[in-house]
């Protein structure tokens, strides 16, 4: 009996030394990493609480018995990071200290880093060479090395890295011959702005010009590639080939080709007697095309007064119905409420015409809520220029904006070629949609609800700020089935049917907007393809694991000094998209909030009581990440 009570303390003793188990090396090199280093506050790092549990930016394996990644972005933290404290970290997979003030060279023990994935030291003030042998981080899929002080050349050895995906070497002061990375694992690179000389190795021309640019004495382009020969290679004519055709090849010719034309022609006349029974459908094979309206008849006046185009006050157009109908029309894209098109009605005139399909309201309320939304005059609002209502067609006019909306600028052609858009671009899209909608909330006695904010509903005005529209439509359409509206991305969890819309919803709605912005992701699948991520789940679950850093668009880490803006706007966003309606902001707020995040970061705060007057851009950045990781879900 002694001896299994004996066993049984043992075993007791050995689940609750597992349970409590500490990597107490790594929590050791980890408190001298801190000390040795200059840091503006507290980062709950306490040698008498649990590494893996309670300290804010690490992370441990499933037995709590290594620490396998560090992430402290934007952290405040300054200095040289001091030899045998992170090296000593030997199974960290990754490294985030991206956007702190670090200096010095890279550190020698880094080598010692051997299961590395990521590295994030971005943003600092590092400077020396690169370490010559990158062999010994043959794990590593991302280096992000960019907006430091690097220089002498890049190390051949990278190209030994066969894992490695993303190469940011961006402004530093790099210098040499760029080598011969043939590493067929690497999808992105970015080697701008350095002292870089010589010719873009072949095996990286297929990376844009744009990833070499600010290096003057650079060649990119094809000079290494051999000339392609214009002439056979024995260097004589091709010799032509005479061939001869016998008469009854030529007659079986001449007949299959009558046949066809008669074919053809039967098939033209065809499809003209179908066009005229079906005169309201529209054929999408071609882009330019008249705009497919019914005539409306033309026997009596009164019938042509009924169902002219309306005009709003201040609108210079002038055309009517016929004009659309001779009007060259591009097909622009298929939304919620129809399809949308370009009509050029001249050299002078293009305007945005929407054919709404599904409209449900009568004529005097669909009138009514035309009059509602063509009033609203505002920067930021789509202004609407005329509508047109008959029983058979509803058409609404808008202007014609030539960049195209934001979910194209935002997820049109990424790879090759692409032009990012850039995070000012983004902080004005959010400030101008934000002043919009709280405009709208405040219409018609603070009744107007949007009901379909979206990217692709919002376009670039003449400052570059966002500019809504399809406003107010909602009200007017069937509702959407229930899947279509879970798949819609924007729809707040709460609206099953949306016709009943609310302010709190639209808030959600531009929540997600924002999370899109600031991700580079797409809340809705693209055409054809397959169902995409939740984004509100996925922004909430990263940022609870104390990843906020790589929540943001890849597109946006080329871009210096914008960290606090990004964090701050994330939390704007994750607010927004609060599960709970209650909990979400009013619009009037959120526009305050935006608007002071740029007041704060250029060094003009706003004036009585705002946090920004007794906390710096940094620790406000870092407060406000923690803070969001208790956003409710």
């Amino acid at each position: 009996m002694d001896k299994k009570l004996c066993l049984l303390f043992i075993f007791s003793a050995s689940i609750l030394f597992i349970v409590g188990a500490e990597p107490v090396e790594d929590k050791q090199a980890l408190l001298d990493f801190l000390h040795n280093m200059n840091h503006p506050y507290n980062l709950n790092w306490n040698e008498n609480s649990s590494v893996c549990t309670s300290w804010r930016g690490v992370t441990c394996n499933a037995g709590r018995s290594r620490v396998i990644a560090l992430r402290l972005p934007a952290a405040g933290l300054s200095g040289q990071i001091p030899n045998n404290t992170l090296g000593q970290l030997s199974a960290l997979q990754i490294l985030s200290l991206h956007s702190n003030g670090i200096t010095g060279p890279f550190p020698n023990d880094f080598s010692e880093l051997k299961n590395l994935t990521s590295l994030y030291l971005q943003s600092n003030k590092i400077s020396g060479p690169l370490p010559l042998n990158f062999s010994v981080w043959n794990s590593l899929t991302i280096l992000n090395l960019s907006n430091n002080f690097f220089n002498g050349t890049i190390p051949f050895s990278i190209s030994n890295m066969t894992h490695l995906e993303s190469l940011i070497l961006a402004n530093n002061s790099l210098s040499g011959e760029i080598p011969d990375l043939n590493i067929p694992s690497l999808k992105e690179l970015d080697l701008a702005n350095n002292n870089l000389s010589g010719v873009v190795p072949k095996s990286l021309l297929r990376f844009p010009i744009r990833d070499f640019a600010g290096n003057n004495n650079l060649t990119y382009g094809n000079a290494l590639s051999p000339a392609i020969p214009l002439q056979p290679p024995n260097d004589q004519p091709a010799k032509k080939k005479h061939i001869r055709i016998s008469e009854q090849t030529l007659l079986a010719i001449i007949i299959g080709a009558c046949v066809l034309g008669f074919a053809v022609v039967a098939a033209f006349m065809i499809a003209c007697m179908y066009g005229k029974n079906n005169e309201n459908e529209l054929p999408v094979e071609s882009k330019k095309k008249e705009v497919p309206l019914k005539k409306q008849s033309s026997d009596s006046q009164e019938s042509q007064d009924k169902n002219k185009i309306v005009f709003f006050e201040g609108c210079s157009l002038a055309f009517d119905l016929e004009d659309l109908l001779r009007a060259s029309a591009e097909i622009l894209g298929k939304g919620t409420f129809g399809m949308t098109y370009k009509a050029s009605l001249d050299e002078n005139t293009t305007v945005v015409v929407k054919r709404l399909k599904e409209v449900t309201a009568g004529k005097r309320e669909f009138e009514q809520q035309m009059e509602i939304v063509g009033r609203i005059k505002h920067d930021n609002v789509d202004a609407l220029r005329a509508y047109y209502y008959s029983k058979e067609e509803k058409l609404i006019v808008y202007d014609f904006y030539q960049q195209g909306s934001v979910s194209a600028l935002l997820h049109g052609k990424r790879g090759e070629g692409r032009i990012p858009l850039d995070w000012e671009s983004r902080l004005r899209i959010a400030i101008g949609a934000a002043r919009a909608i709280a405009h709208i909330h405040a219409q018609h006695g603070g009744k107007l609800v949007h009901g379909n904010i979206k990217a692709s509903n919002i376009f670039l005005n003449s400052q570059g700020y966002g500019c809504v529209s399809d406003t107010g439509l909602a009200t007017l359409m069937s509702p959407l089935p229930a899947p279509a509206t879970r798949a819609a991305g924007y729809r707040a969890p709460e609206v099953t049917d949306t016709r009943k819309s609310t302010h709190a919803s639209d808030v959600y709605a531009f929540g997600v907007l924002v999370l899109e912005l600031l991700t580079g992701k797409s809340p809705v699948p693209a055409a054809g393809g397959e169902e995409v991520m939740h984004l509100v789940r996925w922004v909430n679950s990263v940022v609870r694991e104390e990843w906020t850093a790589e929540v943001f668009d890849v597109e946006l880490l080329r871009y210096p000094n914008i960290e606090e803006e990004m964090v701050e706007m994330l939390q704007i966003g994750m607010a927004c998209a609060s599960r709970i309606p209650d909990q979400r902001p009013k619009m009037t707020e959120v526009v305050r909030m935006m608007e002071e995040i740029r007041r704060v970061n250029t060094g003009n705060p706003p004036s009585t009581g705002s946090r920004s007057e007794v906390s710096t851009p940094t620790t406000y950045a870092v407060d406000m990440m923690v803070a969001s990781t208790s956003v409710p879900q």
